[in-house]
């Protein structure tokens, strides 16, 4: 028995999917615009340390000699770099977890693929080495 969709309820589906579309492009911008950020803190925050080190702009650096005003900059231009990625993680684990939903496709043939015995899979994947 096949069931028929009125006209609104066909309407209504199409907007749904369209919305939960955007909402995925919205919510993809969002992480895109997150891992930019962070990439351009990754680049800028140790140039900005080694600078800063190298024409004495940090208070402190001019009464070092040139082997610790290396070393000195050099390690805070890495612990910047470990500070932003530790950031990029925290933004990264306070967002909801709802909001990734897995696709009904992949996970319809995933279940099927576990569901095989180990024959057919062993059958059907030199079936398709042969088609290939």
């Amino acid at each position: 028995m096949i069931d028929h969709i009125s006209p609104n309820d066909a309407i209504s589906l199409s907007l749904s999917q369209k919305t939960s579309r955007s909402h995925a492009i919205e919510d993809m911008s969002s992480v895109i615009k997150k891992f930019f950020i962070a990439s351009m803190f990754m680049w800028a925050a140790p140039v900005a340390i080694l600078y800063g080190f190298n024409h004495n702009i940090l208070p402190g650096s001019t009464h070092l000699s040139s082997y610790s005003m290396t070393l000195l900059s050099g390690f805070l231009a890495v612990i910047s770099v470990n500070i932003v990625i530790a950031c990029y993680i925290c933004m990264a684990m306070k967002e909801p977890s709802d909001k990734h939903e897995p696709d009904p496709a992949f996970l319809a043939s995933a279940k099927a693929s576990l569901s095989q015995k180990p024959n057919e899979a062993e059958y059907s994947s030199q079936t398709r080495q042969k088609a290939e």
